[in-house]
């Protein structure tokens, strides 16, 4: 349960300013590995009772009228902890003690390594407000929002190394004034992935834990438990085989990605594809941090994370929508006003020179001109392909901070 301080008896927490367990109490600190709970020899065979078995309600009473959480008791206070499944670190919510799962952590799925929380809250607040407090588009509400809840959590990962072998088709599409080239492209290799992560925590989005990468493996230590004390975690609650499907997943869009940048120019598109992932048996179990803020805007929960390591800030962003959409049609208007200003007058000028000259010189600068125009078309094309892109980037961003999966991975914990 709570690990407490040799000096003063209170419980101690892990301090990211200092990489050390502190006592808020009397200040003592002490590096991870010299401190141990006493109560962990006594309660890390202890069983976890579900509510049901602490109430005495079935399993068809509990499902529609309890939370599905078990009960432990805060060796510093005596107050019941209520925790999920897969959870191995909490707070009292009496009163406030960092408490750790020994029983969870010591006869489950014990991490092999952890990468401890460099980032203090402060730190991760502060990334936040400089992230956002520059935007156009951002209302001002947002730009100095209050937080509802801030969490550090460490998520499970599953760390693995992997060979990917594949045989790629690719079919390049190349525009020539009226004319299209059509040509095909093999490529054949093998990609080798080193501490691929993995999101190992089913109730955590994949799509968020991937935009909080990259972690620096380099700082990755042997597990100790105490690095836990004050932070929230998760066990991997996620199968071999899912596992291994995630890795294909990953491994197959990495390697997509490398080959289509192989082909230079044109459109590409991979028509056919054959391969295979192996994983490396020696798959790493790590607990890797991160932050997780929350608050409310008109009515629609968001929450921000932030790389525990890094300081990396993963979020989208309600946007002033009248705004936006008001400055992206002017935006539009004034471009193709320009592009249709420019395409006349290049057009006027070859009339007028076309009058003057020989045919032959005359059709030459025809052409010329021509492929000018067009080229001036296609950037024009190009720059508002680009730009809807942008714009479903920024709304996919805000769909995943506004996701209720990843709010309510965050709601559970106790504050």
């Amino acid at each position: 349960m709570a690990t407490l301080c040799k000096n003063c008896g209170h419980a101690l927490i892990f301090d990211p300013s200092i990489q050390k367990v502190r006592c808020e109490q009397c200040g003592s600190t002490f590096l991870a590995e010299e401190v141990e709970s006493e109560s962990k020899k006594y309660v890390q065979d202890q069983k976890a009772l579900s509510m049901q078995e602490v109430y005495g309600v079935n399993a068809e009473g509990a499902a529609k009228e309890y939370l599905d959480c078990y009960i432990y008791t805060c060796s510093e206070c005596g107050g019941e902890v209520m925790i999920n499944g897969t959870e191995v670190s909490t707070k009292c919510v009496y009163c406030g003690n960092p408490t750790v799962v020994f029983s969870r952590i010591s006869k489950q799925e014990c991490p092999e390594f952890i990468i401890p929380f460099a980032i203090t809250k402060e730190q991760a607040l502060q990334a936040i407000k400089t992230e956002i407090g520059h935007g156009l588009f951002v209302p001002k509400a947002v730009q100095t929002f209050t937080p509802e809840s801030v969490h550090g959590i460490y998520i499970p990962y599953w760390i693995v190394d992997a060979d990917r072998y594949e045989t790629t088709i690719i079919r390049k599409k190349t525009s020539s004034g009226k004319h299209t080239h059509i040509t095909y492209h093999g490529r054949s290799g093998t990609m080798r992935l080193k501490n691929l992560p993995l999101d190992a925590c089913s109730m955590l989005s994949d799509e968020s834990s991937t935009r909080l990468e990259p972690y620096d493996f380099s700082k990755m230590v042997m597990f100790d438990e105490d690095y836990l004390l004050g932070f929230y975690s998760n066990t991997s609650d996620v199968t071999y085989g899912e596992l291994s499907l995630a890795v294909e997943e990953r491994s197959k869009k990495m390697f997509d990605e490398e080959v289509l940048k192989s082909v230079k120019g044109g459109t590409t598109t991979i028509i056919k594809e054959v391969g295979s992932c192996a994983i490396d048996p020696d798959v790493k179990y790590a607990l890797l941090p991160a932050w997780f803020v929350t608050f409310e805007h008109e009515g629609q929960h968001n929450t921000i994370l932030v790389n525990g390591q890094t300081g990396k800030v993963v979020c989208g962003l309600p946007i002033r929508k009248a705004l936006f959409y008001t400055l992206l049609i002017i935006t539009c208007i004034v471009l193709v006003t320009v592009m249709v200003f420019i395409g006349y007058h290049f057009f006027d000028a070859i009339l007028s020179s076309s009058s003057r000259r020989a045919r032959r010189s005359s059709s030459s600068s025809n052409n010329n001109s021509g492929k000018i125009i067009m080229g001036m078309i296609t950037g024009g094309v190009m720059m508002i392909i680009a730009g809807v892109k942008k714009i479903k980037n920024v709304f996919a961003k805000l769909r995943l901070t506004q996701s209720a999966k990843t709010f309510n991975f965050t709601k559970k914990r106790q504050e």
